[in-house]
């Protein structure tokens, strides 16, 4: 069966659902998006994850925190697809929550950079294979910096 090359529009869907995923903090709709073998590089996190069960394990610890998702809205795609894949980028800002109570509940906003690699399943669909999310530089938004 030769290997066939998505589509753009195969693409941003795959990716809307990623992103919408987490944007709900829907921990197995958020993680059906990814191959077992996809590994992740964070800025946030001193080490590379080799799997996604190395994520799930950390992102359990952040829900057991009282970790959520209050908006996640992505900008500035980039699509680049090939034969059995595709590179998604875009720029990404989100809000989270933290604590388990009122009292002692805590907000934060980040704006990053992320890029997906989708590889094509045998179904056709596509999977990430790869995320890496970097800190946007100072002052940027809708793919301009300023100094």
């Amino acid at each position: 069966m030769p290997t066939t090359t998505p589509t753009e529009r195969d693409v941003l869907d795959a990716a809307a659902r990623i992103v919408e995923a987490f944007a709900a903090t829907d921990t197995a709709r958020y993680f059906a998006g990814f191959a077992p073998d996809a590994s992740f590089v964070f800025h946030t996190e001193p080490a590379r994850l080799e799997d996604r069960a190395a994520y799930e394990a950390l992102w359990a610890g952040w829900i057991a925190d009282g970790w959520r998702v209050t908006a996640c809205v992505s900008s500035n795609p980039r699509v680049q697809v090939f034969p059995g894949g595709a590179v998604f980028c875009h720029d990404v800002a989100t809000s989270i929550e933290v604590g388990a109570d009122a009292g002692s509940r805590t907000t934060d906003s980040y704006a990053e950079r992320e890029t997906i690699v989708f590889r094509r399943a045998a179904d056709g669909s596509l999977t990430a294979v790869h995320e890496h999310l970097s800190p946007a530089p100072n002052g940027a938004e809708n793919g301009k910096t300023t100094p």
